[in-house]
């Protein structure tokens, strides 16, 4: 098992005014070399946007982009004909870039924040037509176990939102002193594990708030939970 810590403290931090960024990996003003992706995942952005504010029109090709606020509610429109569509806390939204689009991104209060994770992962496929897709996740059927919200458009599993790349984006809420076991789906695919809230034993290191792991070269995963806590999982091939 290889193991790569990322400790919340480390990330990049950016502060625009309008916009408090904490950068996982290398994005915009933030160059890490030793953090510019893992495996296929190459953004995990910790965003808090401004009441009336946000990323106005700009272009997207070839890469798989997911969306997922934790406070608050986005607005989105699009190239495709999409018109200031509400994603809410408790939605995901997904969208393939693939041959290139048009988007922008808006706070949807004037006066209240919103904090969201934005993830890029590499697609398998390249110039692909343009899509866009959100769905509401009922946050009692992740209570102590897995709850996959993106798979693989080319997968079987259902009731889950799809991009073009062998990968899955889960979530997971755990109760104080419950453990799970996580089962990475091939030798080829390592795990991206983040701390939303709480503290967590993954494999004997201890995280926290906004702390991460990386794991690869591993079939199973072990994590007890220290305090009710919250984690997201993005299980990705490394060779891609």
């Amino acid at each position: 098992m290889e193991k790569i810590i990322y400790k919340s403290i480390d990330r990049g931090q950016a502060n625009y005014g309008w916009l408090n960024a904490n950068y996982s990996f290398s994005f915009a003003s933030y160059k890490n070399p030793e953090k510019v992706n893992f495996g296929a995942l190459r953004v995990l952005n910790d965003d808090v946007i401004q009441g009336g504010m946000g990323f106005g029109t700009h272009t997207h090709d070839n890469m798989e982009i997911i969306t997922i606020p934790l406070k608050g509610s986005l607005k989105h429109k699009d190239s495709m004909g999409n018109k200031w569509i509400a994603i809410e806390t408790g939605e995901v939204q997904v969208m393939s870039a693939g041959s290139g689009l048009q988007h922008s991104e808006m706070n949807n209060s004037q006066s209240e924040e919103i904090n969201l994770f934005q993830i890029w992962i590499f697609p398998n496929k390249t110039d692909v037509k343009p899509r866009y897709d959100q769905k509401k996740f009922n946050p009692s059927e992740r209570k102590n176990k897995l709850q996959i919200l993106v798979s693989s458009i080319d997968g079987d599993i259902k009731d889950t939102l799809k991009i073009h790349q062998d990968a899955l984006i889960s979530k997971i809420d755990l109760d104080a002193n419950s453990a799970f076991s996580y089962t990475i789906k091939s030798k080829n695919h390592g795990l991206y594990a983040m701390v939303i809230e709480g503290e967590i034993n993954i494999e004997n290191e201890i995280l926290g708030k906004r702390d991460a792991i990386g794991i690869s070269d591993a079939k199973n995963v072990d994590i007890k939970a220290k305090s009710a806590s919250e984690l997201i999982f993005i299980e990705v091939p490394m060779q891609f």
